[in-house]
């Protein structure tokens, strides 16, 4: 149960006003949710798959569920916490039960989808750029090795830190985890990728 505070709290937050008018048959409010978050959606599923075309069938899966279960929406943490948990939850039942994605290579994703920006960005955050500088479409390369090299959990919780801008309470939520096991997650994970992006130095 949320308490009242947390309630009110939550309801200060616009997306959870929308998805609030959404419950009630706005579909012009629906329509302003999908629009906010499609690309961070879709994403976020192409960091976990490296593949353009399931990232984006995952999004609007994760879309579909949250309009299917519009009449029974409470708000119980903010949109975006509450719309990632949602894809985080798809994201672990689509890969333990294909067995096609587990084959899909780095070399399959290579045009399909340009996450340069970001990718640059999440080196350049976690203080692991090399030395040695390293033009703008090695990087983006370099840096989507040393993520695959990590672990599913592991990668969610970069991929949410990094990119998203979660705080580690919130990515708790999302992945049904504590704030210490979060906290231990990305630790591990800088550590790998500083171990892979310090071959390119």
């Amino acid at each position: 149960m949320v308490s009242q505070s947390l309630r009110n709290q939550y309801l200060a937050d616009p997306d959870v006003q929308l998805m609030l008018r959404v419950s009630t048959g706005d579909h012009s409010a629906f329509e302003e949710l999908v629009l906010r978050y499609q690309d961070r959606l879709v994403g976020f599923f192409f960091h976990l798959f490296h593949d353009r075309p399931i990232a984006e069938d995952m999004a609007q899966e994760t879309f579909l569920r949250i309009f299917r279960s519009r009449e029974r929406y409470e708000p119980t943490a903010r949109f975006s916490t509450w719309l990632f948990r949602i894809a985080h939850n798809l994201a672990s039942n689509q890969k333990r039960g294909s067995s096609r994605l587990r084959e899909i290579s780095l070399a399959s994703s290579s045009d399909a989808y340009n996450l340069q920006p970001n990718e640059k960005n999440l080196a350049e955050k976690s203080a692991l750029m090399p030395s040695r500088q390293l033009d703008s479409l090695e990087m983006r390369d370099v840096v989507r090795m040393a993520i695959e090299e990590l672990s599913e959990r592991q990668r969610t919780a970069v991929v949410l830190h990094k990119f998203e801008e979660m705080s580690y309470e919130e990515i708790g939520e999302v992945m049904g985890l504590g704030t210490v096991a979060v906290k231990s997650l990305l630790s591990r994970a800088r550590i790998r990728l500083k171990e892979v992006l310090e071959r390119f130095i």
